[in-house]
Parts: structure tokens; sequence; C-alpha cells
């Protein structure tokens, strides 16, 4: 049974993942849900059944650590949600979709926070090529960037839902057409994002800017954060 060291309510036990402390303006609806994991932060959608985003703190010392963890491969509901608002292990069982990580495995830097990121609160149905090729490669060069980073690297990752996209399952998992991960580095002050089809043929881009990433998914990701 995977174990999880906060009793805190919401995001209070778990600031640290959020560029100032503060967590992204997001407007409020039914069913979401803040969780706290020992090394990333998840806000979770009932609706959808999966991340809203999720939020991490990097820095080169936790990368290091991250190098040396073995991947668990064991993926697991996560019990915290009601069953009514979460996705289920048989609801991936055949589907054709990966259970893509949003906070990725291979940034966990001790066997505690790698258990904990095979939650099923951590992942999206993800095209399987996509998830394997381009987006492995943005997270890759997102931990490579971190290595050469002076501080703190706060990476915010997620879904992007337009409409009519399918779902899988008995419990009706969303699938996501894109998935951003937007990168702020607190020493520089600098932010960009990465936005990516979930697709077979998905290629790794060229970044966009945080102005533009905020302006397609309608959330503001650093509020109150300094940005040059």
């Amino acid at each position: 049974m995977v174990r999880f060291s906060t009793s805190a309510t919401g995001f209070d036990g778990c600031r640290q993942f959020f560029a100032g402390g503060v967590p992204p303006a997001v407007s409020k609806v039914p069913l979401q849900r803040e969780l706290c994991f020992d090394q990333f932060a998840v806000l979770h959608s009932g609706q959808t059944r999966t991340p809203v985003f999720v939020a991490q703190r990097l820095n080169r010392h936790s990368i290091q650590n991250a190098r040396d963890e073995q991947r668990t491969n064991k993926f697991f509901t996560d019990a915290r949600l009601p069953r009514s608002e979460r996705a289920e292990l048989t609801d991936y069982k055949g589907s054709g979709y990966a259970r893509g990580h949003m906070a990725p495995a291979g940034d966990m830097p001790n066997a505690t926070a790698m258990a904990q990121s095979f939650s099923l609160a951590n992942v999206v149905p993800q095209n399987p090529k996509q998830n394997s090729g381009p987006w492995s490669k943005i997270e890759q060069d997102t931990r490579r960037y971190v290595m050469r980073a002076q501080g703190d690297v706060f990476v915010i990752t997620g879904p992007v839902f337009e409409p009519g996209s399918p779902s899988i399952g008995a419990n009706q998992v969303r699938v996501p057409t894109h998935l951003f991960k937007l990168v702020y580095d607190a020493t520089t002050q600098k932010a960009w994002a990465h936005w990516q089809a979930n697709a077979e043929d998905a290629r790794a881009g060229r970044p966009i800017s945080y102005g533009e990433l905020e302006g397609r998914i309608g959330m503001e990701l650093l509020p109150g954060v300094p940005l040059r």
C-alpha cells in the first residue's frame, strides 16, 4: 500500500511545489480536489477523472537523486478520491492508450515518491507513441535544464480537452487532445511552455511563451510571480 505523509487539507500541505507558494488561479467548478504527494501536487477533476494540473519543484539535487531510483510501474487507484470521481485500472485496460504521467516517474528522487507517482490521479490517457517519443523528450529536456539551473525550477503539467474529445472505460476517463508543460526558473524569473498534441504524429516543437499558454488554457498558472 502506498503511503502519504501529509494530513493537511488541500494545498495547504504542499505549497512548496508552487512558485511563491501560490497555486494557479483556476475557476472553481464542481468535483475538483486538491491532493498533496511527497514530491508534487495535483488538482484533480472528478468530471474528467484526470488531473487539471500537476505541480512540481525541481532542482539539481532532486534530479541527481532521481537518476538512481528504480521505476516501479505499479499503477494504482487513488483511494483518497471517491469512486464516482476517479479512474480505475480497468478503464485503461485494452483502451489503446498509455497511462501517461504528468509528474514523470523519472523526476522522483526516492522510493516513496516513485511509488506515489503511479497514482492514477497523476495520469491521463496518452497516445503510446507520443508518450514514449516526443513527450518523453520534453521531460528529458526539462531535466537537463534543471541540472544547469542555479536554483529551484517550478514545473506545471496538465491536459487540455477540446469539445468532443473521447473518453475511455466504464468511468468515462476523458482523453486530452493536447498536453502542456510550463517551466519557470525562479532564479532567472523566466518562463516558457511546451504544447503538444496527444497524437501519434506529434512532434517536439519550439516552446511557446507563458502568455500564449495562459491564453490557450484560460488559467493563470503563476499568479503574482515576477516574470522577465
